[in-house]
């Protein structure tokens, strides 16, 4: 290609091999560091956000990709254009292990000749038109005619620019090749001047920029999809948040039951929201002062997190207050909610803990559904109340549940929750870290207190899951 330069300034001297070939080792390095890291963030593409993470890596390999095939060019010089003879000229040969579509072929120079109505272009840019190199290339009347219908007048107006107002050429267009495959092709040039100041021809460097544009599409649907992702976890939140504020008592300050007076149980309770999660969980806590002056404890879950699992655990809290008010005995009433959860249409998995406190007898009659026992505090100590029989809620049809009955003392604290109190730690080892507690609970004035031990205790960041406490102590 002719020298692209104006008549009134001298072309700029290029860069020494050595300098190009020093530039080329540090973008390889660079890509080498960005495939490493790309190949560390494989996943299944569930996560709306790895899938992101993702896109922007490829996007910046093929970048970096670009950047090593324009130096490598530069280095070697621009590919002539086809000689005109009887016989089809050769097509460079592309280099062993080089990738169908690589990026070595995707930078080419043209100069369209404004005197002679001439046209000079170079090898790369037959192949990145697909244009036969044996054939004449395109003049600027002609170059439309592979250009997408929709994408000709913008070509139209760079090139009326340039060669009128003199304006540089910087943009893009879409060619349609001959076997109807499209290209994204980024055109810049400018005019070229002759002595007497006018246009004499006007030189461009095209680059095929689909893959790159195709990666820059790529992270855009990406992101949008982890947006919408995030606005969706968000209404979900919101929403589950509402439903649990609707049916769960009020946790901040002590439960106040309204025919106690002097309540025969000083009780509080507290949720304990996941700090690594955005969604909510279906655990409840609940008590409630029954029709024959007995007090209902329960306290449960259901497995899964979001607006679904909320739905079911206000249906399942609903069922629960009904029975109790009905009369029915704790072991009855997780059957019946077994029974419940084996009819729904939306199949789920829970546990439960409830219990029928009579203050005349000081008596707690308790049933558990694969449920973490309740924790009796008595004198400085604590132990785990003995479980009678019972599966998981929905885990099988008519299933059968045993009950416990326990003689309570004034001044016994009773403490009920649910699974994923003591985060990233389960059976005897969380009971372990609550029964710890018991040197505290019995300095504790009022349940108040103690939920707040168990707050500072349990309710720091890093929880993985919803938890609820209900802690009762025996006034009297």
């Amino acid at each position: 290609m002719p020298s692209p330069v104006s008549a009134d300034r001298s072309a700029a001297q290029p860069p020494g091999r050595g300098s190009v070939e020093a530039l080329i080792t540090q973008a390889r390095r660079l890509k080498g560091d960005v495939d490493a890291v790309r190949r560390d963030t494989r996943s299944d593409g569930a996560d709306p956000e790895e899938r992101w993470q993702r896109a922007l890596y490829d996007l910046a390999s093929h970048q970096l990709d670009d950047l090593d095939s324009h130096l490598a060019q530069l280095r070697d010089g621009p590919d002539p254009a086809p000689a005109e003879s009887a016989d089809p000229p050769a097509v460079r040969p592309v280099p062993v292990g080089t990738p169908p579509g690589s990026l070595l072929s995707r930078v080419g120079s043209a100069e369209w000749n404004l005197l002679t109505d001439e046209a000079t272009w170079s090898g790369e840019l037959y192949r990145i038109l697909g244009r036969d190199p044996a054939g004449p290339a395109l003049t600027l009347d002609e170059l439309p005619s592979v250009v997408l219908e929709e994408d000709r007048p913008r070509l139209t107006a760079m090139v009326t620019d340039c060669l009128v107002d003199g304006r540089p050429i910087d943009g893009e267009f879409r060619v349609v090749r001959p076997d109807d495959s499209e290209r994204t092709v980024h055109m810049m040039g400018e005019p070229v001047l002759g002595a007497d100041g006018s246009t004499v021809s006007m030189w461009a460097v095209l680059r095929d920029v689909s893959e790159l544009r195709r990666s820059q599409r790529t992270v855009r649907e990406t992101r949008d999809s982890l947006q919408r992702h995030r606005r969706q976890e968000q209404t979900e939140h919101r929403i589950a948040a509402e439903l649990q504020e609707a049916v769960l008592p009020p946790w901040r300050g002590s439960l106040r039951l309204p025919h106690h007076e002097p309540p025969a149980l000083d009780l509080a309770a507290h949720h304990l929201p996941a700090t690594t999660s955005t969604l909510i969980g279906g655990d409840w806590y609940d008590a409630l002062e029954l029709s024959d002056g007995q007090t209902l404890l329960s306290v449960g879950g259901l497995t899964g997190q979001g607006v679904a699992v909320a739905s079911n655990m206000t249906m399942l809290l609903g069922a629960v207050r009904g029975m109790a008010l009905a009369g029915t005995a704790p072991g009855q009433l997780l059957a019946m909610l077994n029974q419940l959860l084996d009819a729904t249409v939306q199949p789920a998995l829970g546990s439960a803990v409830c219990c029928r406190y009579r203050p005349e007898t000081r008596t707690l009659l308790w049933a558990q559904a694969g449920h973490p026992a309740p924790l009796l505090y008595r004198d400085g100590t604590g132990r785990r109340l003995n479980a009678p029989d019972g599966v998981l809620l929905g885990a099988t049809s008519g299933a059968v549940y045993g009950q416990a009955e326990v003689t309570l003392r004034p001044d016994d604290l009773l403490l009920l929750h649910t699974d994923g109190l003591a985060s990233g730690q389960s059976g005897s080892a969380a009971v372990g870290r609550l029964l710890d507690l018991a040197p505290r609970f019995g300095a504790a004035r009022t349940a108040q207190d103690c939920v707040r031990t168990l707050v500072e205790e349990f309710g720091g960041a890093g929880r993985e899951d919803d938890a609820c406490v209900l802690v009762a102590k025996v006034t009297s």
